[in-house]
């Protein structure tokens, strides 16, 4: 299994959102290395959301539901999605300043690659997140 971290702006699509719709594509990914991890994500995957911009936090636990095709949004061949679905929320949001602070975490993709809006976990990071927000 591999571990993932998707980004969203709250005010245009936030995990409440995503819960409501019980299972979305993840689409408006226009950065080739964000899209190859689109790629390289296998059904069964775990996603962590992180909402960008308001919140700075990691808010809820999701899974990939089914792997890449193309971005129904464009009829550019190079852009594609993955559907994703919810499974839990975070006991309490890891917020960028908590995961900034912890060392373990200091190449995590989403710190050293801040604009990058898919980014790969390593599965040491995706254990110490997980325990930060309350989920072990």
């Amino acid at each position: 299994m591999n571990y993932w971290l998707v980004k969203s702006e709250p005010f245009k699509y936030s995990w409440e959102q995503f819960v409501k719709d019980k299972v979305t594509f993840w689409d408006g990914v226009r950065n080739y290395q964000a899209r190859n991890n689109l790629k390289a994500m296998k059904k069964g995957d775990q996603v962590l959301f992180y909402h960008s911009n308001e919140g700075l936090a990691v808010v809820g636990l999701a899974t990939v539901a089914k792997e890449f095709y193309q971005d129904p949004t464009t009829p550019d061949a190079n852009w594609v999605v993955v559907d994703l679905k919810p499974l839990k929320p975070f006991k309490q949001p890891v917020t960028l300043a908590q995961m900034k602070a912890e060392k373990q975490l200091a190449n995590l993709s989403l710190i050293r690659q801040g604009r990058l809006s898919v980014c790969a976990v390593m599965p040491e990071e995706f254990e110490v997140i997980m325990e930060m927000g309350g989920m072990k």
